[in-house]
């Protein structure tokens, strides 16, 4: 099946926006055994979204629009796409009772103009929108050279409205047209710890014989991680793409942390509970990127005590019961000072394990034994407190995440070496 993808949004275009739907979209139909053909952003005229829109339809099966459909007047997907159709608009009584509820349940007066999403396309099928108020539209097209039937599905263009109305409406609709590919198989392994030359060198050669066979075999490198991406098409992809994941563990092993979409803080939330374990942080270098990324998790306050950015020095004297006599011989950037901050935080949280972090983020503050992008980790644990040194040579927010990446890492090692207890 032939898939287009047509983003509209002058802000795309601008760089204001990252635009996240394209790789979402693509992996949402890739699992499905579909890969997109092309896809293309253009800005919020009506000129270029037609432009766009009709090329799409001569070409493809399916044409999937995202953004304007908004209130705004620069929302003008749905009037352009009804126009270029010939069809209708018309005012659907039980969408604009939906926008209306939208705006009493949160007491909030509805806007004019918040009206004009409730005309609809004649012909069109209407996707409920569970977290705002442009509803999602599906369309048929006939060719009029008799041709087979196209689809067009627009969509809106808040990630956090289309993702859900991509997985509970459009996804079963697209199965039941034209049924998923199941002879379509990808795994997505997720390693931390080494570079992308590296893994590549590891395990490249050995699934050589898998790739003649039709193995797609690629790579994406990341801050901290790289992704070994397996893939196979046709009756045997599922058994390529098992067998090259099962070579991939055999030489990566403990460099994997997951699976597919997993984050090394789903993985280390999982492993803290399945082995009824807490653990707290200090952080210095990071403000709180630890916690914060172990927050993001559901389930997190069953194990996660809770933190303290212990920035300045004062903090880490106050607040952890490092030793300013400590501080005043070795710098708060040292591996004594990381062990006496994850220390103490064990110490007055009581949980079974603390992780702390103390670095250079610069782009001042270097010397020459100790760089910007200098940074130490520190894990105080059950049985002892260990500590590593890395250098993050990057900018503050690249340094931050690269560190908690490391620190969270280093958590994760720990806890493989612990034993689940019984159920």
């Amino acid at each position: 099946m032939n898939i287009e993808i047509v983003n509209t949004g002058s802000e795309l275009m601008l760089g204001r926006v990252l635009n996240t739907h394209q790789q979402w979209l693509c992996r949402q139909l890739a699992d499905m055994g579909w890969v997109v053909s092309r896809q293309v952003a253009v800005d919020d005229t009506a000129e270029a979204i037609a432009a766009a829109v009709s090329e799409a339809l001569r070409r493809a099966d399916l044409v999937i629009t995202t953004g304007g459909l908004g209130p705004t007047s620069d929302d003008r997907t749905r009037a352009v796409i009804a126009s270029l159709l010939g069809v209708k608009l018309r005012q659907d009584e039980a969408v604009l009772a939906r926008i209306q509820g939208y705006f009493t349940a949160r007491k909030r007066p509805m806007v004019e103009s918040t009206r004009v999403q409730a005309l609809v396309p004649e012909g069109a099928t209407v996707l409920l929108n569970q977290h705002g108020t442009a509803p999602g539209l599906v369309m048929q097209v006939n060719d009029p050279a008799g041709g087979p039937v196209r689809r067009l599905a627009m969509l809106p263009g808040p990630p956090r409205e289309l993702r859900p109305m991509f997985t509970c409406q459009v996804a079963p609709l697209l199965r039941a047209a034209w049924g998923a590919d199941t002879r379509f198989a990808c795994r997505t392994l997720r390693t931390t710890g080494l570079g992308e030359s590296l893994v590549e060198e590891r395990i490249a050669p050995r699934l050589e014989p898998l790739t003649q066979a039709g193995l797609q075999l690629g790579y994406c490198a990341r801050i901290g991680e790289v992704d070994v991406r397996l893939a196979a098409a046709g009756p045997n992809g599922s058994r390529v793409v098992a067998e090259a994941e099962n070579a991939v563990r055999s030489l990566l092993g403990d460099w994997i942390f997951g699976v597919d979409d997993e984050a090394l803080e789903e993985v280390v939330i999982r492993e803290l509970t399945a082995r009824r374990l807490t653990v707290a942080t200090a952080e210095s270098c990071t403000g709180g990127m630890i916690s914060h990324r172990l927050t993001n998790v559901p389930g997190a306050s069953a194990v996660f005590w809770g933190g303290v950015v212990s920035y300045a020095n004062a903090a880490k004297e106050l607040l952890l019961g490092v030793s300013p006599a400590l501080l005043a011989e070795h710098g708060a950037v040292s591996e004594p000072v990381v062990r006496a901050m994850a220390e103490g935080a064990r110490r007055r949280s009581g949980a079974d394990y603390a992780l702390a972090v103390t670095g250079i983020a610069g782009p001042g503050g270097g010397s020459e034994g100790k760089p910007v992008g200098t940074v130490f980790i520190g894990l105080a644990g059950p049985q002892d407190t260990v500590a590593a040194r890395h250098l993050n040579p990057f900018d503050r927010e690249t340094f931050k995440w690269a560190t908690s990446q490391q620190a969270l890492e280093l958590l994760r090692r720990a806890l493989l070496k612990q034993e689940s207890p019984p159920a």
